[in-house]
């Protein structure tokens, strides 16, 4: 253990009053966000290089196979993650749940031939190397940092239990719709009457800005499409009759929509402060996304 580890809020304090000194205050504000939205997604950013770096220079006859290089990378990252105290051993559990529920997916999905994981591992199970599991925490490590980075704040937000309801429909229709009615756009549907009030409020700087819960998981969703798509292009997975060069359907924002409710209900088992914070509501807008408030403490 390092005795004296840098703390990343110690980081980003600094960082950012080096930015708002050089830039102009809107300028140095997008700054920030950028900045500390790629620091809140770095397990994911990481894992990405290394697909797209192995992918350009991996050789078949080497005595690691790619996927057994990648799950072994992904774990590398996960345990750094915990010593330098990026991620809690409380996250950590709960961001293993939602790997479990991914890879348990991932094996329902190969099985129905929805995707193939073309390439050969020692460490795959049914089709499905162990690594894959990793993706979907990447998503969930990406939220639990998200949230503690911004400080954000959910309000209003909806009753836990229909929460939890909404996301174990989600989950049970990526199976069922294989042999029922697939019933995504209701689902679309409760997404919005749900959460369509609930604002994310977040921190840059020393300002609190929102957006509404349903726009950020759209453009979230968005991102995990283009991520997805350097997957394919790598030719680490591919969908049914897809090409590499072949763009995934923009189907599949929706369904990445879809999960990451999934992923915000089981992260929100962690970050239960944040949905009804004590002695901290939401204070009203000063104008349109941005409100006016006393510094972090």
């Amino acid at each position: 253990m390092l005795p004296h580890r840098q703390t990343t809020r110690s980081l980003e304090r600094r960082m950012g009053a080096r930015v708002r000194g050089a830039l102009p205050f809107g300028l140095a504000e997008l700054v920030m966000f950028v900045l500390k939205q790629g620091w809140a997604c770095l397990f994911g950013g990481l894992l990405l290089a290394a697909i797209l770096i192995s992918r350009a220079v991996w050789q078949t006859d080497w005595p690691v196979a790619r996927y057994d290089f990648l799950f072994l990378f992904a774990i590398a990252i996960q345990v750094l993650f915990l010593w330098l105290r990026l991620e809690t051993w409380e996250e950590a559990r709960v961001i293993l749940l939602f790997h479990l529920t991914g890879t348990a997916m991932e094996w329902f999905k190969v099985g129905a031939g929805s995707w193939v994981y073309p390439e050969a591992g020692l460490l795959k199970l049914m089709g499905v190397p162990l690594f894959s599991g990793f993706m979907y925490a990447a998503v969930g490590s990406y939220m639990v940092r998200v949230i503690r980075i911004f400080g954000m704040r959910f309000s209003p937000y909806p009753r836990l239990w229909l929460t939890w309801i909404l996301a174990g429909a989600i989950y049970v229709n990526f199976f069922a719709h294989h042999f029922l009615p697939d019933i995504r756009i209701l689902l679309f549907l409760a997404t919005v009457i749900l959460f369509g009030r609930t604002r994310i409020w977040f921190r840059i700087s020393d300002h609190d800005w929102w957006m509404p819960l349903p726009v950020a998981a759209f453009l979230s969703s968005l991102a995990l499409w283009i991520a997805e798509n350097i997957g394919t292009l790598t030719g680490t997975w591919l969908y049914a009759g897809q090409r590499p060069e072949h763009l995934v359907g923009f189907g599949k924002i929706g369904s990445w929509y879809l999960l990451l409710y999934v992923a915000f209900v089981t992260v929100s088992l962690v970050s239960r402060e944040a949905l009804y914070p004590p002695g901290r509501p939401a204070p009203a807008p000063d104008r349109p996304g941005r409100i006016r408030s006393a510094r972090a403490t």
